[in-house]
């Protein structure tokens, strides 16, 4: 087999080739650094390489097949680590390219490098990042910019643009990827590649020097790669509880095996923009086709845009790690606007001033209750619910007195059959609620209404 013909060969493929002997680990680390010397200067991919290590590691590698010792999914699988808040001992770590860390080396690993390797692959250098992670594009002073594949002119995407376009290039099949606010999904988009953002958890997150760094649900590790299976392999080898990280979870997935099951009788549900986010008309065009990819052979019906799934045994505020009540999380922001409309305010004046606040939302979802995609309205409804609108009114007058409100509407708001915009969404259920709410309404929703 030839050494080009490792380029665009995915993880799974050559991780098989090697198990099989047909491949060496020697023979995969070798043709990724020729590609790496070839093509990485064009691309600025990866900004430190570790040559020497990764071949003293699939000298190892190889020894362990030939010996018929136990070997790992990636068993000499070459792949990059990104030069973030991610660490092999003995290897530098700029933080994405601050200037003051050139010359920063650490004696550590962040759980991805450290369980990666574990699964038998081999880490040949590390890609680049901007500052702190904290860009949607890929540049920084000490190492400059990463260039896209498909066009070096225009830049790869960030935070994890080095890895985005090592992967896309055929430099590896496999590199890491960290995400808090697209910093995985950018770049992989811009790439065309793969890219996962694991469920907060899911993924032990280990940062050094500051241990409380990853303490909130919006920063998580994931793979980049060029298929759904090779994420599904990394993240059989990355998942599962970790001591160093207490958010972790204990659970364990077999997600290769998850790809291969069949979709029959599930409900999926899609938002195109979640009502919320601007999103260009090509993206929602090309998006909007795929998902039909759900729809027919499977016959599980049209695709629920816009519905909602939730099930919950915790009020909103007390929500676990703060991603699954998202739905349930909507449904109030819409209450909260028909509340703002109600009472002549503008929306962040209601929010601002806490006209619904924290005291009515342990109400909202009782204990063991689950909400089908046809009961949205229902969970609207039990936010208005609980609101005392009497109290707000005075409250409003109080504060409009003192001058201390903003965003006052017209006074016809407030009068008996003034109407509230609906909500854009649809609903399987209660299709026969007029058109206009107004606050005598508001005042008697009640669940089941």
């Amino acid at each position: 087999m030839k050494t080009d013909e490792f380029a665009y060969m995915t993880a799974t493929e050559l991780a098989l080739h090697i198990r099989r002997r047909d491949i060496s680990p020697v023979e995969a680390v070798e043709a990724a650094i020729a590609r790496i010397e070839a093509r990485n200067p064009s691309l600025n991919a990866l900004i430190y390489l570790g040559f020497d290590d990764a071949r003293e590691a699939a000298k190892q590698a190889e020894r362990a097949i030939m010996t018929g010792s136990a070997v790992g999914p990636l068993q000499g699988v070459p792949v990059a680590i990104k030069d973030l808040f991610d660490f092999k001992p003995g290897w530098p770590s700029t933080f994405g390219g601050i200037r003051a860390l050139k010359n920063y080396v650490t004696q550590f690993y962040c759980t991805f490098a450290e369980r990666i390797e574990r699964g038998g692959a081999i880490i040949v250098g590390k890609t680049n990042s901007p500052v702190m992670g904290l860009r949607g594009t890929c540049d920084n002073y000490l190492f400059g910019p990463s260039r896209n594949p498909f066009n070096p002119a225009k830049n790869t995407g960030g935070s994890s643009g080095g890895s985005a376009a090592a992967v896309a290039d055929g430099l590896l099949p496999l590199a890491e990827g960290t995400d808090g606010g697209g910093s995985i999904r950018i770049p992989a988009s811009w790439c065309g590649v793969c890219g996962f953002k694991a469920s907060f958890g899911r993924v032990p997150v280990t940062m050094r020097p500051n241990a409380f760094g990853c303490d909130t649900p919006f920063l998580a590790e994931g793979p980049i790669t060029r298929t759904v299976e090779d994420a599904a392999l990394a993240l059989d080898v990355l998942s599962g509880y970790g001591a160093q990280d207490p958010y972790s979870i204990e659970e364990k997935v077999d997600f290769v095996a998850a790809t291969r099951r069949s979709i029959r009788g599930w409900k999926i549900a899609y938002s195109p923009n979640f009502d919320v986010f601007p999103v260009d008309p090509q993206v929602s065009t090309v998006v909007g086709k795929a998902v039909r990819a759900f729809v027919g052979p499977y016959r599980i019906g049209s695709v629920a845009y816009r519905a909602i799934a939730v099930t919950t045994n915790k009020a909103p505020e007390e929500a676990v790690r703060g991603f699954g009540q998202a739905p349930t999380n909507y449904a109030i922001e819409t209450g909260i606007d028909k509340v703002a409309a109600a009472l002549g305010l503008d929306r962040l004046t209601v929010r601002r001033r806490n006209f619904i606040g924290k005291a009515e939302f342990p109400y909202l979802i009782p204990s063991g209750t689950r909400y089908d995609s046809g009961d949205y309205h229902t969970v609207v409804d039990r936010v208005l619910g609980h609101v005392d609108y009497t109290a707000l009114v005075a409250e409003r007058d109080r504060l409009r007195t003192k001058g201390l409100l903003a965003g006052i509407g017209p006074a016809s708001c407030l009068e008996p059959g003034a109407a509230i915009p609906r909500s854009s969404r649809s609903s399987t259920r209660r299709t026969t609620r007029r058109p206009g709410w107004s606050l005598a309404e508001l005042r008697s929703t009640r669940l089941g209404a």
